[in-house]
């Protein structure tokens, strides 16, 4: 196994770092690794907010849900889907591109490529040493991080991720069964074979909680997610993002 390989499959989320601040390499050399990511057609539909003003991290960690490691970390990356750029480039090529960008195609190309550039950020700096957390807490209110990112039409911030050096880690929670997502030729179909294998599954998760809790909580993966999926979270998101002209065709 190479060395990139243990870096991928060391992972884990660190919500505990030393009070350090990234330097300015560490910072490019971050985004470079983002920007080195697979982009469709080259279309290259992102881009990623450095928060480096204490105030406004502050503010981020009341956005989030008071989550103080929003602040506390060595850097706090956002990143965006942009299409901002190529509506731009239409007007400087005197061509129009707005059905095109204003697309559900177009916008999921900007999920996409956002994505994939943060998760290159993401194994670029835990191969650096330092600890990551992506944060979807942003998107709880995202009239109010637009406010403070002050982004344009054609934007829209989608997730946050603090870097820095691990103060703190924990046990890697163990993920679902290879079999349980890997597949070949076609999907499987088998629903009592799925059953099995997330009664399975449980019974791991239920351990890893309880012997990280120190018997505290013993939860179920599957208890946990049908609880998390009845309430309903972020309901105004199709009309933010109509409201950024995406996704409406």
């Amino acid at each position: 196994m190479n060395q990139a390989i243990e870096t991928i499959l060391n992972h884990r989320s660190v919500r505990n770092f030393e009070d350090k601040l990234l330097t300015r390499e560490q910072i490019e050399t971050i985004v470079k690794s983002a920007q080195a990511a697979s982009t469709s057609s080259f279309i290259q539909a992102y881009s990623i907010i450095g928060i480096t003003d204490r105030a406004k991290k502050e503010k981020f960690v009341e956005v989030v849900g008071n989550q103080p490691y929003v602040a506390a970390n060595g850097h706090f990356f956002v990143f965006c889907a942009d299409l901002n750029r190529h509506a731009l480039l239409a007007e400087m090529e005197r061509k129009d591109v707005l059905p095109s960008i204003e697309s559900t195609e177009k916008f999921m190309v900007t999920l996409i490529d956002t994505a994939l550039a943060a998760q290159n950020a993401a194994i670029a700096a835990e191969s650096m040493g330092l600890g990551i957390c992506y944060i979807g807490g942003i998107r709880n209110n995202l009239e109010e991080v637009q406010a403070l990112l002050k982004t344009p039409e054609y934007v829209v911030p989608l997730f946050g991720m603090a870097v820095g050096y691990p103060a703190k880690l924990n046990d890697q929670k163990p993920r679902l069964p290879l079999e349980h997502v890997y597949m070949e030729n076609e999907y499987t179909q088998d629903s009592e074979l799925f059953k099995e294998q997330l009664e399975e599954y449980n019974q791991i998760i239920s351990k890893y909680y309880k012997e990280r809790t120190d018997g505290k909580r013993e939860d179920t993966w599957t208890a946990q997610m049908a609880q998390m999926l009845e309430r309903k979270s972020r309901m105004y998101m199709k009309d933010f993002i109509n409201k950024q002209k995406l996704d409406l065709r």
